[in-house]
């Protein structure tokens, strides 16, 4: 099959060239004229063809058109436009620097701005979000989280207050791949998510995915989160800093070789600790993370970037007595060639960590509970601009992943615990993929494209039989597999197919079409509804099989009034198999026999989802309505019957604005309300001695209360930084203006009075809501120079 795809794709190559001899191509990378910075999604348009391309990921273009002379107009949104006449006979490499709107410069001039991509491309379901404008959005302790804001879009539902889980279009958390140039986050949260990984200042841009997901992702059911980091200032040196409520943080940016090669270094910390230090308590939260990235251009043909993520968690109570942390790593090795004028390659090396302990320092009943996932890759991406009308893009990717569920080490000779290792896992994942763009007319382009998954379980291991593997109430061993190094446990093969069509109803409104499978190998090992650190991953295997997800989804979009608005409504339905949830009264925690708890079966959503984006003007921000349904049914979960998912929310609104009041003022605004999730209560309780438990008759047969909030901020930039280089910025955030008090979960107690004396004989019960953020105001404020 392997072979056949690569013959196939060689075919195609040569007949392609052949065609396309009397044609020309017109390449090159976009800046920005400031920094130097590589821009992402430039229109590149061709009035007089009335076709285009854009930029790709890494600021290149490649566009072949028949020889003659042309008009080339460069457009980005907050950049002025830049057209130039070029003529070509032959193929041309033009770099091109775009200025920012308040540069004008006398070589550019305004014409036109060419059709926008929320009509015309053929990519549906994704979101891009704007880093400046994400900015200018209140905050939770004025920490700027573009999490927060992912949260806020359509089809898009938050797990609660106070958290970075989110769940898209009716799937779990653990089904969304987070990714940070390239390399995937386990898990994006600090402080158990009251904000994100992810430092605002070095965000150059991140686009969610949510359907028709493109053939060159895989490995999770329902959403691709993809941020790209800035490259760092390659003209001149930069220092942005800030201090806030929550957290301090700087960025240095420099070239290193002016114009050739440059780099970023930022760092972030909480202030939290410092705070409870001085109110002189026994507990510490702390957080932190560093960013780092260095790049060169060696040449036109070649460029290499090197990258670097980690950050980590530390939390303890009672003098250090009880802690936990969890932390991230990633490391990115990427060089982008150019073979020839239309034939473009990123490869990338990338390595992950992930890791979490908790510890007890107590002599008798203390001890350390780590974990870990390690995972590298290496991925090459090709793309290969055939013409104006059409472009392949085609590649290999191969990840292996370690998995190490628990060590548990006892903190003291006389401890209770002994030293128990669970058992490592190893796995290794093939990617392979191609995919065509092809503009059929003016009004039909259509993207067709393939993955074929190849997963392998791999030894070294060790397989438990069981007489009846999902008997968790007493599992019986029979027997056992071992496994060598390298040995094969278990293979699953996987094809992926992808659809998208677009066809132009006018030039301002389209309908858009998508379909695609996606294939999960990994799955987190959870009980409760949002995944937090101490969560375990595991792969498939002998037991556990890929989760498998179709979807379809169907679009209107329309821009107005030139482009100021973007308008779009799509509906959209996913059946998905094999996802897993744990049978009913499953046993978690120190399970050695864990395989016998787990079940599998199918679930379904579908729902429909309103938009209205305003760009441009004094005035910008979004409103978003969106209605959806996801249900489950597994044998052994809720009795067999069908049951409402953790993440099934019906309605929910969100709405975010932002509003320039004049040069020195700026006010943002952000509006959320949901439906209550789904959450398991008790029904009743039985009598058993002395002992009264309670008795749970339906999975998640309760909703918890509405959710809504508002949140608002104002941005003071003093005149005075029009006319100095160092610019300082104020920023007041109020978070949850009328201090609603939003269930983050409700548990149930023994009945008691209001100075905690229980009522009655100890036999009724009642439940308790517990709700994190009341009224929270935060200042923050920001340097640049």
């Amino acid at each position: 099959m392997i072979r056949f795809l690569i013959v196939t794709t060689m075919l195609v190559l040569a007949n392609f060239i052949a065609r396309s001899q009397d044609k020309v191509t017109l390449n090159g990378y976009v800046k920005d004229a400031d920094n130097g910075e590589e821009l992402i999604g430039v229109t590149v348009y061709i009035p007089e063809l009335k076709a285009g391309t854009a930029t790709n990921a890494y600021g290149f273009y490649s566009i072949t058109v028949p020889k003659g002379t042309y008009e080339i107009q460069y457009s980005f949104i907050g950049y002025t436009i830049q057209s130039a006449t070029v003529e070509l006979k032959s193929d041309v490499t033009r770099n091109i620097e775009l200025a920012g709107e308040a540069q004008i410069i006398n070589e550019v001039e305004i014409s036109e701005k060419p059709l926008d991509d929320n009509v015309v491309a053929v990519q549906m379901s994704k979101n891009t979000l704007n880093i400046s404008q994400v900015k200018k959005l209140p905050t939770l302790f004025g920490e700027v989280d573009i999490i927060k804001n992912v949260q806020m879009l359509p089809g898009v539902i938050s797990a609660g207050e106070g958290t970075s889980a989110f769940f898209v279009r009716g799937g779990g958390g653990d089904q969304n791949l987070i990714l940070i140039d390239e390399a995937p986050i386990y898990d994006a949260s600090h402080l158990g998510g009251m904000v994100s990984v992810f430092n605002a200042d070095v965000i150059k841009e991140s686009e969610l995915y949510k359907g028709g997901i493109p053939s060159r992702f895989g490995g999770r059911l329902s959403s691709i989160l993809e941020v790209r980091t800035i490259d760092g200032n390659n003209k001149r040196f930069g220092v942005t800093a800030g201090i806030g409520s929550m957290a301090s943080r700087v960025m240095i940016e420099a070239p290193i070789k002016k114009e050739k090669s440059s780099f970023v270094l930022s760092g972030r910390t909480s202030n939290l600790g410092m705070y409870l230090k001085a109110a002189n308590t026994d507990n510490s939260i702390n957080f932190y993370d560093l960013n780092g990235k260095v790049n060169w251009r060696a040449n036109n043909k070649n460029r290499f970037f090197l990258s670097a993520y980690t950050g980590r968690d530390k939390i303890s109570f009672s003098g250090g007595d009880i802690g936990f942390g969890w932390g991230n790593s990633t490391g990115t090795f990427r060089w982008n060639h150019l073979f020839n004028e239309r034939l473009f390659s990123n490869t990338t090396l990338i390595a992950s960590n992930f890791d979490y302990s908790f510890e007890i320092k107590d002599p008798v009943q203390g001890f350390k509970w780590t974990s870990s996932l390690q995972e590298v890759s290496l991925k090459n991406d090709l793309t290969y601009f055939i013409n104006v009308d059409n472009e392949l893009t085609f590649g290999y990717h191969l990840s292996g992943r370690r998995f190490s569920p628990a060590t548990i080490d006892p903190n003291s000779d006389e401890s209770i615990f002994t030293r128990t290792v669970f058992d490592k896992m190893y796995a290794l994942d093939h990617g392979l993929y191609i995919s065509n763009q092809r503009r059929i007319s003016d009004a039909l382009t259509v993207d067709l494209g393939v993955r074929l998954s190849i997963f392998q379980n791999m030894g070294p291991g060790k397989v438990y039989l069981y007489e009846d593997p999902k008997d968790n109430a007493d599992p019986t061993r029979t027997d056992s597999l071992q496994y060598k190094s390298w040995e094969s446990i278990k293979n699953y093969i996987n094809f992926e197919p992808r659809l998208g069509v677009r066809y132009a109803l006018t030039e301002t409104q389209s309908l858009k079409f998508s379909y695609n499978r996606m294939v999960q190998n990994t799955h987190l090992i959870a009980a409760g509804t949002v995944p937090l650190p101490f969560n375990t991953w595991s792969p498939s295997g002998y037991y556990l099989k890929p989760q498998l997800a179709d979807q379809v989804a169907l679009g209107y979009f329309q821009n107005l009034k030139n482009n100021m608005y973007e308008a779009s409504a799509e509906i959209y339905y996913k059946n998905s198999q094999h996802v897993t949830d744990f049978a009913d009264n499953a046993e978690i925690q120190l399970n050695k026999n864990l395989t016998t708890e787990y079940r599998q079966g199918r679930a379904w959503a579908y729902g429909a989802e309103f938009m209205v984006n305003k760009k441009e003007g004094r005035l910008t921000g979004m409103v978003s309505y969106t209605w959806s349904k996801a249900q489950r049914k597994i044998d052994g979960v809720n009795g067999g019957r069908t049951y409402a998912a953790n993440y099934d929310r019906r309605n929910v609104v969100n709405i975010n604005a932002a509003y320039e009041l004049n040069d020195k003022w700026t006010f943002g605004g952000s509006f959320t309300y949901s439906t209550g999730r789904p959450t398991t209560v008790p029904s009743g309780k039985y009598e058993y001695g002395t002992y009264h438990p309670d008795v749970v008759t339906e999975r998640n047969g309760y909703r918890l209360p509405a959710f809504h909030r508002l949140d608002l901020s104002a941005t003071l930039n003093p005149r005075k930084n029009l006319n100095r280089k160092w610019k300082g910025q104020w920023v007041f955030s109020i978070y949850n203006v009328y201090s609603r008090k939003n269930a983050f979960t409700i548990y149930t107690r023994t009945k008691q009075d209001s100075d905690g004396n229980v009522i009655g004989d100890g036999t009724e019960k009642e439940a308790r809501m517990v709700y994190l953020f009341p009224f929270m105001p935060s200042v923050t404020y920001n340097i640049k120079f």
